[in-house]
């Protein structure tokens, strides 16, 4: 390997970045910045895979390279392109994966100012691509198993997708230019860019045929968009694939999903007069098999008060119904309030008709801002995703982790409680002589079944780091010992004990398995969408030229670190301050306040826009990882 004779420093405030070109093989260099982009060189003339921030453009004339012919991208991220405006199209055509080419050509149509449930390549609305701030013209298609040919060099097009859903790799001989599919050391790129679903495995599951492919031909040596030139690259990727196999079993729900609408009665219930519900203790009931998936569970105090544990997913006139025949059956005189478990929208679709009878809503501080201003948020399964016919839930009361509230003699606990999302409390009572807990989507199972660990899905989106959520849920359980464990979507757990062991040591476990697949010490930062995030997410500037946005930059370690991060922004828009230094403390969060300012309403585009963050942090260049969104002409 041999390394060009001028070594680049590039600053950025305090921070040092240092790049080179290095040769990996005979006229194949690297440069790294964003991304790795390879320069293959025939004398004066250079084909890239990849561009990065475009940096490399300034320094081919150090390697003897006068103009680039073609650049080849191997997935639409932005770190891997975002220099694309700096190419000369009259001396640089840009081919791209066929699979990509609505990414690339109308990048906006996937950040949604009101996102759905199913928006394409979105979890739940939240928009799992990462696709450049602006249209890229794009000379020539690529599609699988195509050839390209550039002056005698004759490249193999290899359909990859799973890091990038149209993904691509590029063979020759027994070289491949495979992008993000794997990194040096048989690991991941990152993992959020290969979660495609909630928690089913769409994107594990294509990433895993893709290096089934790649170990099909037995190339010598892969050349990644991300980490050092992987040698012995046939072995390493039968090392990748073991893990990914391996992984996949921890990774998908740990309880068989499509057996919450084939269950009998739970023998722990009896039926009741009610159509739809069941009795779980004197003063509980539930909604039956026939509901299962549903959100409803109430307490009725022996004056007829009642407390309503969750409320969606079901029609409103169900919902009348109900209540009726629960004020002939059941004495229910007055439903006082319902509590919310978290921030998911599918929990209270059912708000506007339980104001209508006078029901107060109540959930954790944390979690009220996300049930009141959705849209402020890129989390998945907002209220808004839902097309429930609300743009928000008011909360009327605000309850804070350790409250206990007196109710119609009970002691009511309320406790944060994380898991399958951050935004997650827990409300426990000791009713009939139970202890009884509700989770929301926490836990889900059946205890009785020792092949069941509970976790209802691995979300990253959803804040969702393990160690800060299924982890501390688990140890939660174990400390409070309950009788009884009320999941949401209508899911009873009874005698949980060694339920919430298996639980425990699956959370110990998976985290063990992302560390081993992530190749960052911290392997938080290939797993979190949001250490660099923007509140409000969406921001309106239709109507006021000046907004503020706040941003936070999370530290994930326990040192300090440095960061650099450039707000790159559409045509007409300007940022005080446009530049966010500083150094944060270890395991803790800083935040700008930015104040975004229309200059020239003409000159911006129209319809949404995207505004990314081009970070560094102590040194190492990310590029635009992460996003915010205005709208300031429709």
């Amino acid at each position: 390997m041999k390394r060009a004779l001028v070594l680049v420093s590039l600053c950025f405030g305090n921070l040092l970045a240092q790049a080179e070109f290095q040769e990996v093989a005979p006229e194949v260099f690297v440069w790294t910045d964003t991304c790795n982009a390879y320069v293959l060189r025939d004398g004066e003339a250079a084909l890239l895979i990849d561009l990065g921030d475009g940096s490399v453009l300034d320094h081919l004339d150090e390697i003897g390279v006068k103009r680039v012919e073609w650049l080849l991208l191997t997935g639409h991220q932005r770190e891997l392109l975002q220099g694309v405006d700096r190419l000369d199209p009259r001396v640089t055509q840009v081919a791209a994966p066929k699979e990509d080419q609505a990414l690339l050509e109308t990048p906006t149509e996937f950040r949604k100012w009101n996102p759905s449930l199913g928006d394409t390549y979105s979890v739940h609305g939240a928009s799992y691509v990462r696709p450049p701030r602006f249209p890229i013209k794009v000379d020539r298609w690529l599609a699988a198993d195509e050839v390209f040919e550039w002056r005698g060099k004759t490249f193999t097009c290899l359909a990859t997708p799973g890091h990038s859903p149209g993904g691509i790799s590029f063979l020759l001989d027994k070289q491949v230019f495979i992008g993000g599919v794997m990194h040096d050391g048989a690991k991941m790129t990152n993992w959020f860019d290969t979660e495609w679903d909630y928690g089913f495995g769409k994107g594990l599951d294509a990433l895993t045929a893709s290096v089934d492919k790649l170990i099909s031909l037995a190339p010598s040596t892969a050349f990644p968009s991300h980490g050092t030139v992987i040698h012995q690259a046939t072995e390493q990727l039968k090392t990748y694939r073991e893990k990914l196999v391996g992984f996949r079993p921890d990774y998908l729900r740990g309880y068989p999903v499509d057996s919450l609408s084939k269950r009998g009665l739970h023998p722990a219930t009896r039926v009741t007069k009610v159509p739809r519900l069941v009795q779980v203790t004197p003063h509980l009931y539930m909604f039956g098999p026939e509901m299962a998936g549903k959100n409803f569970a109430i307490l009725i105090a022996d004056s007829g008060h009642a407390l309503l544990f969750d409320c969606g997913l079901f029609p409103r006139l169900v919902l009348e119904r109900l209540i009726g025949d629960m004020k002939r059956h059941l004495g229910l005189k007055q439903i006082d309030a319902c509590w919310i478990s978290h921030s998911h929208g599918d929990h209270f679709t059912l708000f506007p008709a339980l104001q209508e009878h006078g029901v107060k809503f109540w959930t954790m501080d944390t979690i009220v801002d996300k049930c009141e201003n959705p849209r402020a948020y890129d989390y998945p399964a907002m209220i808004g995703a839902y097309r429930a016919g609300f743009e928000g839930a008011k909360i009327d009361r605000v309850l804070k982790a350790g409250d206990v509230i007196e109710w119609e003699g009970y002691q009511l606990h309320i406790d944060w409680m994380p898991g399958q999302t951050e935004f997650g409390n827990a409300l426990w009572l000791e009713l009939d002589g139970k202890k009884i807990v509700f989770t929301g989507d926490n836990i889900f199972g059946d205890p009785a079944d020792p092949s069941q660990n509970g976790h209802e899905c691995v979300v990253a989106r959803n804040s969702a780091i393990t160690e800060e959520g299924y982890l501390v849920a688990a140890k939660y359980l174990q400390r409070l010992k309950p009788d009884i464990i009320m999941g949401a979507h209508s899911v009873l757990m009874t005698e949980p004990a060694a339920f919430i062991e298996r639980y425990h040591d699956w959370a110990e476990r998976i985290i063990t398995q992302y560390k081993d697949l992530l190749p960052d010490s911290d392997y938080a930062y290939l797993f979190d969408p949001y250490w660099v995030s923007a509140y409000p997410y969406r921001v309106d500037l239709t109507k006021e030229t000046v907004q503020a946005v706040q941003i936070t930059v999370r530290n994930h370690r326990r040192l300090k670190q440095k960061h650099h991060i450039a707000l790159k922004l559409p045509p007409g828009l300007e940022a005080t301050p446009a530049v966010l230094e500083g150094t944060i403390a270890g395991k803790s969060r800083q935040t700008f306040l930015v104040k975004l300012s229309v200059t020239d309403r003409i000159a911006m585009p129209p319809g949404v826009q995207i505004v990314a963050f081009d970070i560094t942090l102590d040194g190492k260049r990310y590029g635009e990882w992460f996003d915010f969104v205005v709208l300031a002409k429709e």
